[in-house]
C-alpha cells in the first residue's frame, strides 16, 4: 500500500472517530489509534500526523498525554519491536 492510500485511509479513520480537530479529546484519540491499529496503520505515524495540527487541537497537552501513554502500552516500548531485539 503506497504512502498516499495509507494517508486517506488514516483520515477516513480520523474522519469517522473524530471528525475534526476542534472535537479531537483523550476519547476521540484513543479510538482513532484504535481502528488505525485494527487498519495495520502504525499508531506513532498517526500521533506524528496528528501533532502536525496541535495548535487546533483545544486540549491538545491532555490529549498528548493520553496518546503517548496509548502507544506506549500498545506498541510495549513506543517503538516497533524486531526479532533482531530479543534475548533469546
Amino acid at each position: 500500500m503506497s504512502n498516499e492510500n495509507i494517508q486517506m485511509k488514516m483520515e477516513k479513520i480520523w474522519q469517522d472517530t473524530c471528525g475534526s480537530w476542534e472535537n479531537c479529546t483523550e476519547t476521540t484519540i484513543q479510538s482513532f489509534l484504535a481502528k488505525s491499529e485494527e487498519s495495520n496503520i502504525d499508531p506513532q505515524y498517526c500521533m506524528s500526523w496528528v501533532e502536525q495540527h496541535k495548535t487546533q487541537i483545544p486540549e491538545w497537552p491532555a490529549v498528548s498525554k493520553v496518546s503517548l501513554d496509548w502507544v506506549n502500552q500498545h506498541t510495549s516500548t513506543g517503538s516497533p519491536i524486531s526479532m533482531k531485539d530479543q534475548d533469546f
